[in-house]
């Protein structure tokens, strides 16, 4: 299936945020995810179906200034 992540075509296989995030390679628990410009809550991250051609933001915090 094909996704838009941060603005770039990826193939990947999974079909929840869970499966994504860990297929891409994020660590750790400080994101923040939206699908078609929606935030999903942490809490329905299982519960939302991934389906090809949506588009998925995952914001990570930066230091700086």
């Amino acid at each position: 299936m094909e996704l838009i992540v941060n603005g770039e075509r990826k193939q990947v296989g999974a079909t929840r945020i869970p499966a994504l995030l860990d297929e891409l390679g994020y660590e750790g628990s400080f994101f923040a995810v939206a699908v078609n410009r929606e935030v999903v809550r942490r809490a329905r991250w299982s519960d939302v179906e991934l389906n090809d051609g949506d588009e998925v933001e995952v914001v990570t915090p930066r230091q700086g200034g």
